[in-house]
């Protein structure tokens, strides 16, 4: 038994091998409905793949964009954190220098 497929079951997904939508014999000829090519379908398909894959490469570049200038704020961050510490071991130690002269003034 040999039926051709339908539009929710074509014989093959591949749209290069599908039949080309053409209008019903019921539309009038000057119908909105032009000819239909697989050829455009398949560019519109491939443009639209060439869309989608430079969508996922803008959303990596920005993720990676995003990963980049959080690396950088937490190594400022960390840097941060040591010239805090510095500068208290510099305070503490400018401190014990003016003990021990005022101790040895003292005497």
């Amino acid at each position: 038994m040999n039926i051709p497929g339908t539009i929710d079951r074509p014989l093959t997904n591949d749209p290069k091998k599908q039949a080309p939508m053409k209008p019903s014999t019921n539309e009038p000829t000057s119908s909105a409905i032009e000819d239909f090519t697989t050829t455009g379908a398949t560019d519109s398909r491939q443009n639209r793949t060439r869309e989608m894959q430079l969508l996922q490469e803008a959303l990596a570049r920005a993720h990676m964009h995003d990963r980049l200038h959080e690396a950088e704020r937490e190594r400022q961050a960390v840097r941060l954190a040591a010239a805090h510490r510095m500068q208290r071991r510099a305070e503490r130690a400018s401190r014990r220098a003016r003990r021990a002269l005022a101790m040895a003034v003292m005497q």
